[in-house]
């Protein structure tokens, strides 16, 4: 074993066995954490994350991967160094929130579609919130703000675009799959040639209707298990640093770094409980009783959720260690992204407030509980218009470079 395992593997284990320690002293509080996290599983991510999973399996097996891959392919390259496959990843991670990005990626990466740094890149900016939790949730569960929905979407997704033009630059001297050619002599539209990849896909897959649903539905099964486990476990890993006032230090700590920057200290709570889960401290931001703090608290629910938690990391490394993609250019990019989407809110909060309370009526609160899982089906099409809304966007992206290429 080598001397940098060693000095890994000896932290882990101290930390392993003191939650374990304090999970026997302190019983009660472990059992209401765990079934805390069950509740959020259960209430907030298997409706909100189980029929996306089964529908992207069923799309790839019908081949509608290599269909955007023919579509998207001259947008997708010069734009983010990914080829044109990563453009409905893009659209699927947006609209259904992690950990979709990262398990299309891991399939794509398994059919030899994209190689490791193209992956990566992909990865890096298609973890995001979905907007059901965003907007049902953070925005009307735990602000009480409907109005916030605009600016807050807007820094968010925003802020993940500018991390995945930001990673083209990972991996630089990394070869870049083969595009997609037509063949000689052809001058079939681009739409023609993208219906014949998606046939061509379809028939080397080979697996009838029903085959492809009861294993969409299998594998959709065991991996949003797998999810509910890991939010079970940070849950009371939580609870047990709280219990033990690891968490009360940590918060004042940042207390003192956040004085220094002269941000608002009450942000410590909700920042340390974001680190390890993305709703206690999206909650712990929308609780802050404070209202002239309102901007900063929402420049923190960005920072949270583009950071995803420590529990959403660990769903990443989960997905992720099938493939040889790493961890570190994600941790590279949760950073960016988490920095970004916070300063944006700031940059975008005059701008988009007339827009967010056009919004506040067409979002009544009364219709969502504080954990955002009660109501959540009225919000279900607004994943559809973050998919349709992602593909525009990288469209009109497209268009740009390609103008600023020829005017340059």
């Amino acid at each position: 074993m080598s001397r940098r395992s060693v000095f890994t593997l000896i932290p882990l284990c101290v930390l392993i066995i003191g939650i374990a320690a304090l999970m026997v002293a302190y019983p009660r509080e472990s059992l209401a954490a765990a079934v805390h996290g069950v509740a959020i599983w259960w209430g907030v991510l298997f409706p909100a994350l189980f029929p996306f999973f089964v529908i992207s399996e069923v799309l790839l097996g019908f081949g509608i991967v290599h269909f955007f891959g023919m579509i998207f392919d001259p947008m997708m390259r010069p734009v983010f160094r990914i080829p044109g496959i990563g453009g409905f990843v893009v659209a699927m991670g947006f609209a259904s929130g992690y950990p979709v990005g990262a398990k299309l990626t891991s399939q794509l990466w398994k059919d030899r579609l994209v190689n490791r740094e193209e992956g990566e890149r992909l990865v890096a900016f298609t973890t995001s919130s979905d907007p059901i939790f965003l907007i049902g949730a953070v925005c009307v569960g735990f602000f009480h703000d409907a109005s916030l929905a605009a600016v807050l979407a807007a820094a968010h997704y925003g802020g993940a675009l500018l991390v995945g033009f930001l990673m083209r630059f990972h991996g630089r001297g990394a070869p870049s799959t083969p595009a997609p050619r037509a063949a000689a002599g052809n001058r079939s539209s681009v739409w023609a040639r993208a219906f014949k990849a998606m046939h061509k896909a379809r028939l080397e897959d080979g697996r009838p209707f029903g085959t492809l649903l009861a294993q969409g539905v299998r594998n959709s099964l065991n991996l949003i298990f797998l999810l509910g486990s890991l939010v079970v476990f940070f849950s009371v890993v939580l609870e047990m640093l709280t219990m033990s006032g690891v968490i009360h230090m940590l918060s004042g700590l940042l207390r003192m770094f956040l004085n220094v920057l002269q941000l608002p200290p009450a942000l410590s709570d909700a920042l340390i409980g974001g680190t390890f889960e993305v709703t206690l401290g999206a909650k712990a931001a929308g609780g802050m009783d404070d209202s002239t703090l309102l901007v900063f608290k929402t420049a923190a629910a960005a920072f949270i959720l583009s950071w995803g938690g420590l529990s959403v990391h660990a769903q990443i490394v989960s997905v992720l260690s099938q493939t040889n993609m790493r961890y570190a250019p994600f941790l590279t990019a949760r950073i960016l992204h988490s920095l970004l989407a916070s300063v944006l809110v700031f940059v975008l909060w005059k701008p988009m407030r007339p827009i967010g309370f056009l919004l506040e009526n067409a979002l009544p609160a009364g219709k969502f509980g504080t954990d955002g899982a009660t109501g959540w089906l009225t919000l279900f099409p607004l994943a559809f218009v973050v998919f349709a809304g992602s593909l525009f966007i990288l469209f009109s992206l497209y268009l740009l470079h390609s103008f600023l290429k020829r005017t340059v």
